[in-house]
């Protein structure tokens, strides 16, 4: 399970340190992928597949499942830690959320994987959260704690 965010720096070839709490959770090989938030996923291969396997389910008759076919995959890299624990970042990912080289990532864990933002937009997307969470309560009550 991850859990938490932490602040690392994306060094100047695009690597990027896993936290050690993450990397014992990892399996040895992890798909990269863009966020629907501007942001990147760090996925579990069996996470992955299970994933993929309910994108491509769905019809490509339906512009929409080509979409989010196209959104899923067409950036997505397999890749590995490597013995620093660390991930190499490619350019257009890099470039789609933001990260710039020797720069600031917040790493969040979202239980069966992990995102990687841009500070300044996961604080913004961070406050925007809270407030749609204020604002509507039923969002808490649909989960019957």
């Amino acid at each position: 399970m991850f859990l938490g965010q932490f602040s690392y720096t994306l060094d100047s070839k695009g690597r990027l340190t896993i936290p050690s709490r993450f990397r014992d959770e990892l399996p040895e090989q992890i798909v990269v992928t863009r966020g629907l938030d501007r942001c990147l996923v760090v996925y579990p291969t069996d996470v992955w597949e299970e994933i993929s396997q309910k994108v491509t389910s769905l019809p490509i008759t339906d512009p929409r499942g080509r979409t989010l076919r196209r959104v899923f995959f067409a950036d997505a890299v397999n890749a590995e830690l490597d013995r620093q624990g660390r991930v190499l970042v490619p350019d257009r990912l890099r470039e789609y959320a933001g990260l710039d080289l020797a720069s600031e990532v917040v790493i969040v864990g979202l239980d069966r994987f992990i995102e990687l933002w841009n500070p300044d937009r996961w604080n913004k997307q961070n406050d925007n959260q809270m407030e749609i969470m204020t604002e509507d309560p039923a969002l808490w009550e649909n989960l019957q704690i």
